[in-house]
């Protein structure tokens, strides 16, 4: 994926990204201050935000191709099931009885599939948002702190599991969190926005290790880096 470009203004907030690439199937994290613009950015990347100016290159991938898991997660009103399954029914893709099994069981959900999903906690729903992104086998993935209201095993199992995934099938993963330490362990590449730029980029044991720019030091500091 490769920006060039880029430029998005609501009210007083400007997003402006001259040049970014984000090559195929990596794990990137993106890190900065609440308001800084890593959700617009995520938006205008999965396509569901339209850019002021600029273009996006998704290397050949369509829409179909990519998801976003955002930060409050929608939920159908309809069982845990019908949400599953309903990324695979709008692409005309029959289920499969043992992958749905699958999913479920990572999410801790296999007992509640035909629970209404509303019901579900704010955690529960944050596991079926993940696995509903991942059940269609997406190319590219955007989660905006999706692990925040998850407890620790349930995090840790989700980590893994991409870790694991990344080995079989590698695909492009773009986690936006606050996380540090889920940024640390999963993400291969990492970028640190401010007030909608691009202020600093790296690999992830670079950035955290050997921070370049004041900001960056000082956010790492507060985070408890």
């Amino acid at each position: 994926m490769t920006i060039s470009s880029l430029s998005k203004s609501f009210g007083q907030f400007s997003l402006h990204i001259p040049h970014l690439q984000m090559p195929a199937d990596q794990i990137y994290g993106l890190i900065g201050p609440n308001g800084c613009g890593k959700s617009t950015l995520a938006s205008l990347l999965a396509g569901l935000l339209p850019p002021d100016s600029g273009t996006i290159n998704h290397d050949g991938l369509g829409q179909k191709d990519m998801t976003l898991v955002p930060q409050k997660p929608y939920l159908m009103r309809d069982t845990v099931l019908a949400n599953l399954i309903y990324p695979l029914k709008v692409r005309k893709l029959k289920p499969n009885a043992a992958e749905i099994d699958h999913y479920l069981k990572l999410a801790g959900l296999q007992n509640l599939r035909h629970e209404y999903a509303p019901k579900l906690s704010s955690g529960e729903a944050q596991k079926l948002a993940l696995i509903r992104a991942m059940v269609f086998s997406p190319r590219l993935i955007f989660v905006d702190e999706t692990f925040s209201n998850m407890d620790m095993e349930s995090q840790a199992n989700f980590e893994n599991y991409i870790l694991e995934s990344q080995q079989k099938r590698p695909i492009t993963w773009v986690i936006i969190s606050h996380q540090l330490s889920t940024i640390k362990r999963i993400c291969d590449y990492v970028f640190y926005m401010k007030d909608g730029r691009i202020e600093e980029e790296g690999k992830a044991c670079a950035i955290f290790a050997n921070p370049k720019t004041a900001s960056l030091k000082r956010y790492l500091a507060f985070m408890g880096n």
